[in-house]
């Protein structure tokens, strides 16, 4: 049965187009190289290079066998990468949770390298609304959250601020309130007010964001701005939710009288106090920490 120095030797062979060349490539002897391909014909009863020329070409067979020859190549690395991530205790999984308001592209490089540094690992990803990913790192369920900093966390919980994020008053281009900018707050208190809010019955944060009597509490601020750009009501919601209605113009921004500075908040990384990140972990929240969510 062939092994894998000789599988490497026909592949690097066949693509480099000399033995000398694939010694160079695999950092071996061209005799090692030429010894392993011999044994490797012999293995298969058949020549797999006409070596009637100055260079090695596949012959038919050859030329046959070299794709699943790449094959198991491939999966011998990828069994090795595994055994390796396993070897070293790098976590089989890993939760996190974003918070609606505070994803953005941002976080696609960060995944993108994850994925690259850690393959086998399962990358479980949560977007939970306004202040449950602190809960949820707490009672175990997230090992990493990325969320807008409350007032106060939950106990057990480490926390790292990494940017901050603009809060921005929006309505629909028809809605009244569109026409009268600047706009008062007498004025938002005469239309309905749509909040974000969380599911644990006791957050309360949501009634401290209430300016009018009339309004509805949803969990999510996607669904949100759906109903803002239906002309439902009006909102305060974090740029990263609203940038692309915005741009399109789908929302307009509202311009407060009596808010003459931008409105921030601040963006936390989370993780536990009592359960260790990994080395998957670890490094995750160090490219976490690293990032500027703000955008300008």
């Amino acid at each position: 049965m062939a092994n894998i120095e000789q599988l490497e030797a026909f592949v690097a062979t066949a693509r480099k187009g000399s033995f000398s060349a694939a010694a160079r490539h695999l950092g071996k002897a061209q005799s090692t190289i030429s010894s392993a391909v011999i044994n490797l014909e012999i293995e298969v009863d058949f020549e797999l290079f006409d070596r009637s020329k100055r260079n090695p070409t596949l012959t038919e067979a050859g030329s046959s066998l070299l794709a699943d020859a790449e094959y198991l190549l491939r999966g011998h690395g990828e069994f090795a990468a595994h055994a390796a991530s396993l070897s070293t205790r790098s976590e089989t999984h890993l939760c996190v949770a974003i918070e609606q308001s505070v994803w953005s592209p941002a976080f696609l490089p960060i995944l993108s390298d994850f994925e690259g540094a850690f393959p086998y690992v399962i990358l479980e990803l949560l977007d939970p609304g306004s202040s449950d990913v602190g809960q949820l790192v707490r009672d175990g369920r997230a090992d990493i959250g990325v969320m807008i900093a409350p007032e106060t966390l939950p106990r057990g919980i480490h926390f790292k601020g990494i940017g901050h994020s603009h809060l921005i008053t929006v309505c629909s281009p028809d809605h009244p309130l569109a026409r009268r900018q600047p706009v008062t707050e007498l004025a938002l208190r005469q239309f309905r007010q749509l909040i974000p809010h969380s599911r644990n019955p006791d957050d309360d944060s949501h009634l401290k964001r209430k300016l009018s009597p009339r309004a509805w509490l949803l969990e999510s601020p996607h669904v949100t701005v759906d109903l803002v750009c239906a002309g439902i009501g009006w909102a305060r919601l974090n740029e990263a939710v609203v940038d692309e209605e915005l741009k399109s113009k789908a929302l307009v921004a509202l311009d407060l009288s009596f808010e003459k500075a931008d409105v921030l908040q601040g963006v936390d990384v989370v993780w536990s106090q009592t359960r260790h990140p990994g080395p998957a972990g670890h490094w995750l929240l160090q490219r976490l920490e690293a990032m500027a969510v703000r955008r300008t």
